[in-house]
């Protein structure tokens, strides 16, 4: 099978209500990346001094050796960011992503962090780049980051977020099963579920925009006030859609040698006195947001068309089109993905396949179609889907001079057209049905063949909405 791993679907049109502890409109969480002790360094038996998130910005690594400004930019963070962001948030409720190697060079830090009852989350074991390494080196990584942190800080975290993660990163994470939430994405305003072989985890997405780290980005924030800005341009957008019922999420990312210099600060207090100046503002931890969503939204495993094997899918759709089972057979050889496992997302593969099929072929999909009321239709011959939809519009019980009618324009319009008179009949009465016959009888048959074919993927469409969502 071809099929398309990414999720560009997500919630769709339709995001579900959050309904965030006590109404509130917007849930509002704070990182704090600890990263100063962590970074790549030759003392830490890296290759290369860090090049990542510095006042250098476009700084190159070092190969073998060390970079004694670097260094002490990220001890500046540890040294005197952390005191300063400390002072401002510990009464807040905060999210550490802690890197397990920089916590365990800073028990003073790691110990105020715990004071402050902030959630301690793992950052990884060393805030070093993941892409490049094989698959059993970074489940070991992992594995060694939660032993650590847990030998650090007293015990496991239950959320993890690597930030310089591979392609196999979260699923690495998941398959643990050590963690309520993995933050290793930016692709929603809401948490979500992904299914991983039998195990279930929830994505807590984090933001690399409401972040700290454009301050040390070459298109960025060049002052505090534009980090401000942003972050209350962010803020005033997630409240409105909130206070008109489509509660979300905003994350802030910070680094203790980023917004922990004085020249920054002051716009993040700003920012959090500008939010507490709001009613029903949630201030949350990533791992109560977690827990709260597992349990207001808990994850049900469904049938997902693009997961089908082929006979199962043919099986389950190839009536969808009328008798023509070769439609669904190939949608089926599609490159599917998460996209195509909804009602409109399944319709757009079949009809695609419909609408690429010679005229031939789409003429035998159009005489597969009953008559509207007809002989089939009274020997109770019809497809289920038919014999549902001819009924719901009142076909099954016509009078004898309605049925009388119906087989008059049924043999005119075959004789004609070459092909029966095909109608969403959900989508009409009874009287709307007979109007739209009498009216298309006198079409031409190019004009007639175009709508009878709009006609049948728009029965496609409705039958599909019956079985997804």
């Amino acid at each position: 099978m071809t099929r398309y791993p990414r999720d560009m679907q997500g919630y769709g049109p339709t995001p579900p209500d959050a309904q965030w502890p006590g109404g509130a409109k917007i849930a509002v969480q704070l990182v704090l990346n600890y990263e100063e002790g962590g970074e790549n360094n030759i003392l830490h038996g890296d290759a290369a001094s860090e090049a990542f998130l510095s006042e250098i910005v476009g700084a190159a690594q070092w190969p073998g050796q060390r970079h004694a400004n670097m260094e002490s930019i990220y001890e500046y963070g540890a040294r005197a960011g952390f005191w300063r962001l400390h002072r401002l948030l510990k009464d807040l409720p905060i999210t550490v992503y802690g890197v397990a190697t920089a916590l365990a060079r800073s028990p003073v830090q790691t110990a105020a962090m715990i004071d402050a009852g902030w959630e301690m989350a793992t950052h990884g074991l060393k805030w070093i780049e993941h892409k490049d390494m094989p698959e059993d080196e970074e489940r070991a990584a992992i594995a060694e980051a939660i032993r650590l942190h847990a030998e650090v800080t007293g015990a496991a975290p239950r959320g993890f977020y690597c930030g310089r993660s591979s392609e196999n990163t979260i699923r690495l994470a998941a398959e643990t099963g050590q963690f309520a939430y993995v933050a290793d994405a930016y692709a929603d305003d809401l948490p979500y579920w992904v299914e991983f072989d039998g195990h279930d985890q929830l994505i807590v997405p984090y933001t690399l925009d409401a972040n700290d780290m454009r301050f040390a980005t070459p298109q960025g924030f060049n002052s505090g006030a534009q980090f401000f800005d942003y972050l209350k341009a962010s803020f005033d957008a997630l409240y409105r859609e909130g206070a008109e019922g489509a509660a979300k999420m905003m994350s802030i990312g910070l680094h203790c040698r980023l917004i922990g210099r004085p020249g920054r600060v002051e716009a993040l207090r700003q920012f959090i006195e500008y939010a507490q100046s709001h009613e029903g503002v949630w201030f949350a931890t990533r791992e109560q947001i977690a827990d709260h969503w597992a349990a207001t939204h808990p994850h049900q495993r469904r049938e997902r068309p693009s997961q089908m094997e082929r006979e199962t899918f043919v099986a389950k759709y190839g009536s969808i089109f009328e008798h023509s089972p070769w439609i669904a057979e190939g949608a089926h050889a599609l490159e599917l993905g998460a996209g195509h496992d909804s009602a409109v997302g399944l319709h757009n593969a079949l009809a695609r396949i419909f609408r690429s099929a010679s005229d031939a072929q789409r003429l035998g999909v159009l005489q597969a179609h009953p008559d509207l009321a007809g002989k089939l239709a009274q020997a109770k011959r019809l497809t289920s889907e038919s014999t549902s939809e001819q009924a719901a519009a009142g076909l099954d019980a016509l009078t004898d001079q309605e049925r009388e009618t119906f087989t008059r324009l049924n043999k005119s319009y075959v004789e004609k057209h070459g092909f029966p008179f095909i109608i969403a009949v959900r989508d009409h009465d009874k009287t709307g049905i007979l109007a739209a016959f009498e009216r298309r009888i006198d079409n031409d048959r190019d004009t007639e063949f175009k709508e009878a074919c709009r006609q049948v993927e728009r029965i496609a469409q409705l039958r599909l909405k019956d079985m997804l969502p």
